[in-house]
């Protein structure tokens, strides 16, 4: 069965940084692309970054470059998202997902960014 699993927020002080991981089983990880998401209370889940793990080329969102990084550990099945500089507007519920058709989606994890 296909499981993402992502991990590591907190609370976390403006400036602070974090980082997620997302640890997936069950399908090929070298050959599909993950990207995580996010959804601050009230508003719509939104997409911060991606990374295609068969070139490892990676997007972000305007609102998370240059701070926010996405990488992966092929060897163990996890991609993980670098937080710095974080902002109080950061704060959310993180989720990764799997670019496949379904998508598959990891049970999130929240990031709480004080001021």
């Amino acid at each position: 069965d296909v499981q993402l699993q992502a991990s590591g927020g907190g609370l976390v002080q403006a400036g602070g940084s974090l980082r997620l991981s997302c640890a997936t089983s069950g399908f090929n990880f070298d050959e599909y692309g993950i990207g995580w998401f996010r959804q601050a209370p009230g508003k719509e889940r939104e997409g911060v970054g991606c990374i295609n793990n068969i070139d490892t080329i990676t997007q972000y969102a305007d609102s998370v470059k240059g701070r926010f990084t996405i990488s992966s550990d092929d060897a163990r099945n996890t991609v993980y998202l670098q937080m710095n500089s974080l902002k109080p507007e950061d704060t959310a519920v993180y989720y990764c997902r799997l670019f496949t058709t379904p998508a598959y989606w990891g049970q999130g994890t929240l990031v709480t960014v004080s001021s």
